[in-house]
Parts: C-alpha cells; sequence; structure tokens
C-alpha cells in the first residue's frame, strides 16, 4: 500500500502507520510478546553482559528473526558479546538456565541456520579483524570478518582464500566456516575444511580450545577427558567399520555440507585435529569459532573467460569435463530457462528472454599466473570448443573468450541474475528457496534433465545453474507458505527430491550451503542410520546440554523443514521484491547503529502481519521512526548490492515523505522557490558562527544548536561540528566565450569555505587546473540558488523538489546552449542527482531537454580531460583516499538520464595516483553516512559509520587525506581528525606551474562574483594579474582572481574582514554582491 494514500497528519509514528491487513498473519508476533524480551531473561542477560549489550525491545527481535532463508523464528533475546570472555559467559549462562544459543554473524545461509527460538548471539558488530601472517601465507581471521575484506588485505601480498561463494561480498569468515562454503572454483579441495590450518573454539562447557597450539591436546586431555577420550573411541569405531569407512569417503568424494564431517575422524591424528575438522562444517551446533587460522593460495590475476551456447543441455554437459580437464577453474552451467529467467532482469541481455528452452550454456573461467599460462589455457580453450558444435541463439552469443574484466565482471553478472530473475519476479506475497545439491560430474546432464521434470510436475517454474565441473547444481522454489496448499506441495516436492538425489545418484542433499533447516530431516536418508546415528552421538559428546542451535542440524522431526516457513506481506513499491538475503548489509551506514536495509523491510512486514489495534504494531511504530526513518543515510549503496536492485533509501524518503505535515511541505517549496535568497542566507550564517567561534570557541555554537534541535526536533537543526568551515569566498570569474564546458559548483561548494584557513577551495582548483590543461570551464552568473533538488527529495519534500529539479534543468540546458556543452558537477551526489535523480521530479517537457544533458563529474573530467594535458610537478609520497557513494553508483559507465558520468571511481583513484606516488583505498571503506546534511541531524549515524575507516586511517600517517565531494571530507575530518581535502584540489596544486615557467605559461583569467555564484560572468578584456600562490596553500598559481581582482584567499567571510581580496565585508558577514556577468541563460551562436 502506497505511503501516499495515507492522509499526512504530521510528524511521529502514526504517519508510519500502514494500511492494516484484512486478516492478520498466522505467523505474526503473538500480542504477549510487545513488551520484548522476558524480564527475567533479560535482567538475568544484562547482569551477566552488561545492558549496553542486550538487545530486547521487540523491534529489536523481530530485526534480528529473519536471514537469506525461507524460515523466520522470532529469538527470546539478542545479545552482542564484545570478547571471548563474554561468550565464555553465555555458555555458562545457557547451561545452568536451560537455554539454547544460536550464533549469527551475516545472516546470509540459506537454510535456517542463523535463526534462534531463544537467545541469538550477534558477533558480526565487534569480532572483525585480520592479520596476514608469513608475508600472506597465513591469515588469521576473526569471525565476524566479511570474506570480501580479508581477500582484500591478503591481495597486497598476492594471496586469496580457497572458499570462493557468490555472497563473499556479504558472507564472514564465521559463516564460511560454519557452513564449509565453496563456490565456484573451491571444488572439494579448496574449502574451508581443506584450507583451515587450525581454528579456536569455545565449546559448550566454556572451554577455549586452540588447535593451533602444540600443547592443545594434552591441555584437552587435562580440561575435558571426557571428551578427550570420546573422541578417540568414535575414530576407532570408524576406522574399524570398512563399509562405514568407505560410505564416508565417498560422500565428500563429491561436494558435501549435509550432517558432520566425519571423515574429521579419518583425517585427524589427535582428538584435537579430530575437533578442528568436526568444528568445519558443524554450523555452530557444537561451538563457537572465535578465531581462524587459513593457509592462503596464490591470487591467480591473469584472467580468460567465455560464455558459450550450445544446443542443448546434454550437449553443455558432455562438454564440461574436457574444460576441468583443460585446467578451467569454474564451469558454471545454465540451462535455458535459466537463461530465459535471467533476460527478464537489467543484469543480463534482454535477448536472452528469446533463447529457446532447450538451449544451454556454460561460463568458462580461466586463471593464471601470468599472461603466458593464460595464452596456454586460452589455446586449449579454443581447439575444445572448435569440436563442440556451439551455436548462437540471440546476436550477444558470440562463444568467444575475453580477458577484459569489465566483459568478464558482466558474464559473471549474468550468471547470478538467475536469482535477481526469480527473486523479484516471484508472485506477491510468495517466499523464495535456494536449493542446491551435488552428484557426481559426469551425471550432471541426467540430474538437470531429472530436476526440470520434478519442478513441472510439481507445479515450479523449472530452471537449474550450478557448478557442474564439481557437480554441484542449485535451483530456486518460490511458493507461499501462507497458503497450506503451496506448503504441501512444497513437501511434496522436497520428499521426491531427496528420493531423486540420494536413490537416483547416490549425491549429497546440501552441496554447498550447509545442511540447515530445509535439509536437517532428511539426514538419515542420504547417509543410512548407522552413520546419522553416529553424528547425534557426536552432538551428544561435544554438546551434552543440547545448548546449541537445536534443530539446525540434527532434526527428528520428520516435517521440521516445514516449521517456521515465513510469509513475506507485500511492502511499498518496490521493495516488495525483497527476498530478506541480507546482499545489502555490509555496505549499509547504520548497520552498527540501528538497522539494515534488510532490517527495516522485515520490521515493516512485521506492522503487516500484525491486525489493526495489535499492541506489537504501537511498538513497532514507535521504534521505526528513528530506527529506520531517521538514521537511513539514503546513500543508495543498498540498490547497488541488491541482486533485485532495490533501493531502500527511496522507501525510507517516502516515508519521510508521509510524515510531512502540508504546512512544512509549502514551506519547503517555498524554499526552492526563493532559493537564492536562502543560499545567502546561509552564508551569512556561517560567517557569523566564524566570528563567534573566533572569539568564543566551539561550545557556545554547540550549546544553541543543542538548544535548538530540543526545541524544533533533531530532523530541523543541524548540530554544530567542530569542524564547521566558515562561508564560502567568492566564485571565480570565468569566460564564456573560450569555454569547453559549463562549470556547475555544487551548493555545498557555494556555502561552505575551504576547510580551514589558508587552505585551497574545489572551485579555485576547477577553474585554474581546467584553464592550466587548455580546457577552460565557464561558471554562469545565475548558479546561486540552484540545486541538483537532493536536497528536497532526500528528506522526502515532493513538492519541493519538483520546483527544484525542473528549474535546475530548464537552466543547465540554457547554459549549456541545448546541450552543446557538457556541464561538469563538482560533486559526485550532485553529478547523480542531475543525471538521475531529478528525473522523476520533471515534467515531460523537461524530461526531454534532460535528455540532450550531458553531466559529467567533476573528477571524470579531471581523469579523462585534464590529466592527459597536465604536467605533475609536486608529487607527495603517500595519499589516504575516501571514495565517495557517488563515485561507486557512477563506476560502470554513463548514467540514466541522458548523462556520462561514468567511470567515477577509477577516475578518483587515477586523479589520487597523479598526486601522490602511494595511494591508499582503506579496506574498510564504507559510506561516511554524511549524506548531504544528515550528518548534521545525525552525527552518531556518522560516528558509527566510519568507525573502522577511522581506525585504519589512523594506524599510519600520509601526506594527503583524500576525498572528492565536500560533506563527505567535512564527515571523515570529523571521524579522524586529519584534513580530508578534495583531490581536485591536490590536483590543481600537484600540477601548478614552477615559477621559471610561469612568464611563458602565460595563464590569465578575469575576476570572480560573490560566493553565491550571483554575476560571476565574464568581463571581456580584463587583465589576468596572475601571481604566485604560496606552498602552503593560498591559492592556484595560475592566478584565479575573485571580484576585486586579488587572488588566494582564506577559508570564509567574517564580518569586517575581507573576503579572498573582495574588500571589507558589510557588518552583517555576508559577502558582497558583484555586478552581474552579461547575459544570461542563452550559449552564444559560434
Amino acid at each position: 500500500m502506497p505511503v501516499g494514500e495515507r492522509k499526512k497528519e504530521g510528524r511521529g509514528a502514526e504517519a508510519l502507520r500502514p494500511v492494516a491487513p484484512e486478516e492478520a498473519a498466522a505467523d505474526r508476533v503473538e500480542e504477549a510478546r510487545a513488551g520484548g524480551a522476558p524480564a527475567g531473561l533479560r535482567a538475568g542477560l544484562e547482569q551477566l553482559l552488561g545492558p549496553e549489550k542486550v538487545l530486547g525491545r521487540v523491534a529489536d527481535l523481530v530485526a534480528y528473526a529473519s536471514d537469506a532463508s525461507p524460515y523466520r523464528f522470532v529469538p527470546q533475546a539478542v545479545v552482542v558479546p564484545d570478547s571471548v570472555l563474554d561468550v565464555v559467559k553465555l555458555m555458562g549462562f545457557a547451561r545452568r538456565q536451560r537455554r539454547h544459543l544460536v550464533f549469527r554473524a551475516a545472516g546470509t545461509s540459506l537454510n535456517g541456520q542463523a535463526q534462534g527460538e531463544d537467545i541469538l548471539v550477534d558477533v558480526r558488530r565487534h569480532f572483525s579483524g585480520v592479520e596476514v601472517e608469513a608475508g600472506g601465507v597465513r591469515a588469521r581471521i576473526l569471525p565476524g570478518t566479511v570474506l570480501a575484506r580479508a581477500n582484500a588485505a591478503l591481495a597486497r601480498h598476492g594471496r586469496v582464500l580457497g572458499p570462493d561463494p557468490s555472497s563473499a561480498a556479504a558472507a564472514t569468515v564465521g559463516g564460511v566456516v560454519a557452513g564449509n562454503a565453496s563456490g565456484p572454483a573451491a571444488g572439494t579441495t579448496r574449502d574451508s575444511y581443506h584450507t583451515v590450518a587450525s581454528l579456536t573454539v569455545v565449546l559448550p562447557s566454556g572451554t577455549v580450545v586452540d588447535t593451533g597450539d602444540p600443547e592443545a591436546d594434552a591441555a584437552l586431555a587435562a580440561a575435558e577427558p571426557e571428551l578427550y577420550q570420546g573422541l578417540l573411541d568414535l575414530r576407532d569405531e570408524i576406522e574399524a567399520d570398512q563399509k562405514l569407512t568407505a560410505l564416508i569417503r565417498a560422500k565428500h568424494a563429491v561436494k558435501n555440507t549435509a550432517g558432520y564431517r566425519l571423515d574429521a575422524f579419518l583425517d585427524g591424528e589427535t582428538p584435537v585435529r579430530i575437533l578442528r575438522g568436526l568444528m568445519v562444517g558443524a554450523q555452530g551446533t557444537l561451538g563457537f569459532v572465535s578465531e581462524a587460522v587459513f593457509e592462503t593460495l596464490p591470487l591467480r590475476p591473469a584472467v580468460t573467460a567465455g560464455l558459450l551456447f550450445f544446443p542443448s543441455l546434454p550437449a553443455a554437459a558432455a562438454a564440461v569435463p574436457l574444460f576441468a580437464q583443460a585446467g578451467a577453474d569454474a564451469v558454471e552451467v545454465l540451462d535455458g530457462h535459466a537463461l530465459r529467467a535471467c533476460g527478464r532482469t537489467p543484469g543480463a541481455p534482454a535477448e536472452w528472454a528469446e533463447v529457446p528452452a532447450e538451449c544451454a550454456a556454460l561460463l568458462v573461467e580461466f586463471r593464471a599466473a601470468d599472461d603466458v599460462e593464460l595464452a596456454a589455457y586460452e589455446r586449449a580453450a579454443r581447439r575444445i570448443c572448435d569440436d563442440l558444435g556451439l551455436v548462437s541463439p540471440v546476436a550477444s552469443a558470440d562463444n568467444a573468450f575475453t580477458r577484459r574484466a569489465a566483459e568478464i565482471s558482466a558474464m559473471w553478472r549474468a550468471r547470478g541474475a538467475f536469482t535477481a530473475a526469480v527473486g523479484g519476479g516471484r508472485p506477491a506475497g510468495s517466499t523464495l528457496l535456494v536449493q542446491d545439491f551435488a552428484v557426481p560430474p559426469d551425471r550432471v546432464g541426467e540430474a538437470c534433465t531429472e530436476l526440470l521434470a520434478l519442478q513441472e510436475q510439481h507445479g515450479f517454474d523449472p530452471g537449474v545453474t550450478g557448478r557442474a565441473a564439481h557437480g554441484a547444481l542449485h535451483f530456486l522454489l518460490a511458493f507461499d507458505p501462507g497458503q497450506p496448499a503451496d506448503a504441501e506441495r512444497y513437501a511434496a516436492f522436497m520428499d521426491a527430491f531427496c528420493r531423486m538425489v540420494t536413490e537416483r545418484f547416490h549425491g549429497s542433499l546440501r552441496a554447498e550451503h550447509g545442511t540447515g533447516r530445509a535439509a536437517a530431516p532428511f539426514l538419515e536418508r542420504e547417509w543410512g542410520a548407522p552413520a546419522a546415528a553416529l553424528m547425534w552421538r557426536v552432538k551428544a559428546l561435544l554438546d551434552p546440554d543440547g545448548i546449541l542451535a537445536p534443530r539446525v542440524l540434527l532434526d527428528q522431526d520428520p516435517r521440521g523443514h516445514l516449521r517456521g516457513l515465513k510469509t513475506l506481506p507485500v511492502v511499498e513499491g518496490p521493495a516488495g521484491a525483497c527476498t530478506e538475503c541480507g546482499l545489502c548489509e555490509p555496505v549499509c551506514p547504520s548497520r552498527d547503529l540501528t538497522t539494515t536495509p534488510r532490517q527495516r523491510i522485515a520490521l515493516r512486514r512485521e506492522m503487516l502481519r500484525q491486525p489493526a489495534g495489535s499492541p506489537v504494531l504501537e511498538e513497532l511504530l514507535e521504534a521505526y521512526g528513528y530506527d529506520a526513518v531517521d538514521t537511513c543515510a539514503g546513500d543508495a549503496l543498498c540498490r547497488l548490492a541488491c541482486p533485485v536492485g532495490i533501493d531502500t533509501g527511496a522507501l525510507m524518503r517516502e516515508l519521510r515523505a508521509a510524515r510531512h505535515t502540508r504546512a512544512e511541505e509549502r514551506a519547503a517549496a517555498r524554499l526552492a522557490t526563493f532559493g537564492r535568497a536562502a543560499e545567502r542566507t546561509a552564508r551569512t550564517a556561517l560567517a557569523t558562527a566564524t566570528a563567534i567561534r573566533g572569539r568564543a570557541g566551539d561550545r557556545p555554537l554547540a550549546a544553541a544548536a543543542g538548544l535548538a534541535r530540543r526545541a524544533a526536533g533533531a530532523e530541523l537543526v543541524p548540530d554544530w561540528l567542530p569542524e564547521t568551515p566558515g562561508a564560502a569566498p567568492r566564485l571565480p570569474r570565468t569566460e564564456r566565450n573560450r569555454a569547453t564546458a559549463v562549470y556547475y559548483p555544487a551548493c555545498a561548494n557555494r556555502v561552505f569555505g575551504p576547510p580551514r584557513r589558508g587552505a585551497d577551495w574545489v572551485p579555485r582548483a576547477v577553474v585554474a587546473v581546467s584553464e592550466r590543461a587548455g580546457m577552460p570551464v565557464w561558471i554562469p552568473p545565475d548558479v546561486a540558488g540552484t540545486c541538483c533538488s537532493a536536497l528536497w527529495h532526500g528528506k522526502g519534500f515532493t513538492e519541493g523538489g519538483e520546483v527544484m529539479a525542473n528549474r535546475m534543468v530548464e537552466q543547465t540546458w540554457a547554459w549549456t546552449g541545448g546541450g552543446r556543452l557538457p556541464v561538469v558537477v563538482d560533486a559526485g551526489a550532485c553529478t547523480l542527482g542531475l543525471s538521475r535523480d531529478v528525473v522523476p521530479y520533471l515534467s515531460e517537457a523537461n524530461r526531454e531537454l534532460h535528455g540532450e544533458l550531458t553531466v559529467i563529474d567533476s573528477v571524470v573530467w579531471a581523469a579523462e580531460h585534464l590529466l592527459p594535458k597536465l604536467s605533475v610537478t609536486a608529487r607527495v609520497a603517500s595519499a589516504v583516499l575516501h571514495p565517495t557513494c557517488a563515485s561507486r553508483q557512477l563506476r560502470e559507465g554513463p548514467v540514466d538520464g541522458g548523462g556520462s558520468g561514468g567511470g567515477a571511481e577509477g577516475a578518483l583513484e587515477a586523479v589520487a595516483r597523479a598526486c601522490a606516488a602511494e595511494v591508499v583505498v582503506p579496506d574498510d571503506v564504507g559510506c561516511c553516512a554524511f549524506a548531504g546534511d544528515r550528518g548534521l541531524l545525525r552525527e552518531e549515524l556518522t560516528r558509527a559509520a566510519t568507525r573502522r575507516e577511522a581506525e585504519e586511517v589512523a594506524a599510519r600517517d600520509y601526506d594527503l587525506y583524500l576525498s572528492a565531494d565536500r560533506m563527505c571530507e567535512l564527515a571523515m575530518e570529523h571521524a579522524t581528525g586529519e584534513p580530508y581535502e578534495s583531490v581536485l584540489v591536490a590536483l590543481e596544486r600537484a600540477t601548478r606551474v614552477v615559477p621559471e615557467e610561469k612568464e611563458e605559461a602565460g595563464v590569465s583569467h578575469g575576476g570572480g562574483g560573490d560566493g553565491a555564484g550571483e554575476g560571476a560572468g565574464e568581463r571581456p578584456g580584463e587583465e589576468s594579474g596572475a601571481r604566485p600562490a604560496e606552498r602552503s596553500g593560498s591559492g592556484p598559481e595560475a592566478g584565479v582572481r575573485d571580484a576585486a581582482g586579488g587572488a588566494g584567499g582564506a577559508g570564509g567571510a567574517v564580518p569586517g574582514e575581507a573576503a579572498d581580496g573582495a574588500g571589507p565585508a558589510p557588518a552583517s558577514g555576508e559577502p558582497p554582491d558583484a555586478a552581474p556577468g552579461g547575459p544570461q541563460g542563452a550559449w552564444p551562436e559560434p
């Protein structure tokens, strides 16, 4: 139900109330749980760990109730330990109180492993870190560390972890070990079981065992004599049973994550080594892995890949062993149904939707240490392809191998589009089940054919993909567990599917995804009664009180896989397609403060399960305003991470709009209408504040802001930060008739001055460095009061957004001569705003004008148009770089709406490398959450979002601290205390003409306009008056001048003080206006 259908009665929880469903959902949270965690349990946990580590509101419990699986179990309490000692205490508490614990990190598990019905233990937040040892040969990693983060640290040493699951950008090392996850290239030899050297484990008894300690066996024998002897006894029993031993070896000859690793008893020489093997794949049912030491693998950087099309699935399957024998690292299969489904998503070519259903494709990838080795692989691949009878069912099917990274990435995105296609296109309200299994690789073709028939027989859409070289296949099922008939259809399918895998193919019910609740009841069917009984004995030996993860791996209930299946009520807009996979969570800046995109949607869905008047609904509404709406940065990184492209921030903006009164909407629209006056007022306020700070420091300003925030609300009044700069000086004056591009200074750069007195300023730097490269730019004289409209739509002010967006496009179209010149924007967020985000607010006529515009981010402008024409004269040794969220969104080429702001992330690094010999992008880099002014409204959001990155930056010194957005620079300076500045300012400084070359260079500029760009036009014939600037950054050597003819400048104007050489400022502190610079709004004919 669109929020817009609800009456806007004002701010507060009431405005967020959804329309009550006609019938409450059967799986809703019961009314008795509205108070959250039981009082006695909560008190006991708070006494044990401290209140700050216990989450007990019903909103907290609902937020943690979902993972990537089709299951949902609402815990009694959530705890967030920050040390191994805390975990030891929790083990003791659970034993004494007869409670159950389930450990959770990323929550990306696909079979309910990260859910519990009692105490859920979140180990993602505080158990994160990587220590690289022996030059990268080994890595000591904490369980909450995202796999991609660990690989980033290893990449600098030319090493990589063995497991490579598709969810590496979100999955944590703890989950990878607990599920023995592998991936496209890992096979059965590069998974955690084979690459983990040692583990540190907290046993249910509270005993901590470091399996890498040479004295570990002696210590275990002393601390746990019954466990020690029990492991030896089980080993002897298994080794004495030749039939069982043969079964275990056969089961693990293919990928198999179903049940415990009984081969640990065959591979481990001592109880501690046996314990190490058992913990891998145990899914947290035998103990908590607090640290893992991996033996890493060489990173093979040379890559070639090809997407090959076959006339039939059997033909594709027959080719799989040929590529595997030739040394292919990955051979992925997609049947025709999967290809057709992928064609319905943006991640794959649209023409795939027309591929005949009988066709199939293989994605084949080879990796090598160098190009010579890679060339040999390519020759072998071409020889194989020559005899395969490949087909081209669509134009894009060229059946060629490529080394181009962008094309290879596109192939893998297309391969992954199957999940997005089924997940995003499933019937409204249905849930999604992602299943995998494994068969002997030489029977992949048969298994695919039988699976497709089974899916159709039970009324499911057919389709199969998977790791064909390893016999591991994946498929998806969409059904509505709220409908009893649909749940029984799923039950019937699972019974037939398990018979097919175990009886027809003697395969494994779980290849990579771990047993989980979906397969636990079927373990005996796969392994047989003797082996299954052994698994129960292993559980009883290590966890005699049964406190860890009941029913996650072992379940005697034959219908246990039908318990807890979740309904997915349809929430507003595109968010309704969310499958709750959790891939969005690692990039969310509020993940350690309040909620994540998945949790925001999960909470919304629970509201829709509740009947009108439910006390649970009231509690959720009360919490949702701050936890979800107010602390969403709206950076859209969740959209990039989401398989179906959901921008949860868009939903939060819609909800912000729902809280606005009509008076607030009208006020915002007036602000847009009179933007020039508002901009001048903001600069005046900053100038006045600067004067106060100069006399009394920041304390009175912070106190005044605090009082105003308490009176008017934190969402309306910004906080005062010590790093807040002064007012902007005058914009440089530029010449229209020489311009190669229109330069649009973002409103933040027109309002805020340089970060500190004596520092350089982005508009001066852009003008100077463009001139120096022979690509002069022009700042229109009437930029004051204009904006890309992000300020309005980010806060949910629709009317104001429409006013500003339409005005901005009309003026930009005029400035650029009807789109004949590109417009360069000096903030990535504004580039996105003008290129893409304004479009929904435009009239039809202005959409046509917008389509004629070419919008270029200033960093892309510098990298592609200026750098090739510049000489670096002052390169520093080192720089640390904070990429902006906008640069990541602009990295994949042109943005929507006719702009060409692509490549910004690569461009940012390229410009930074021109300024410094060493450029470091922190491994823990993320969104700073400043989000325009959100960091000024919710400082705690920025503090939480930047904590890890700030710690990494503080570990060493750098010559430069760089970013590419004024507000991001302010956020990072606030987080680190270091002087962050624009990479464009650094580029201007690095390419200044040396003194003996200055006279010969002959760079000239006109004067400048006021700080808002009012009158920042050209003065034909005015002499430039260039003069040297000091090394400290008092101004560009190119001699950019302000309106009064001075160069260089201090940070911002203050009352009674000159603003960048402009003469005395008025007592109010407002910079004086400059004279208009000529005709406005039209480009001169050539």
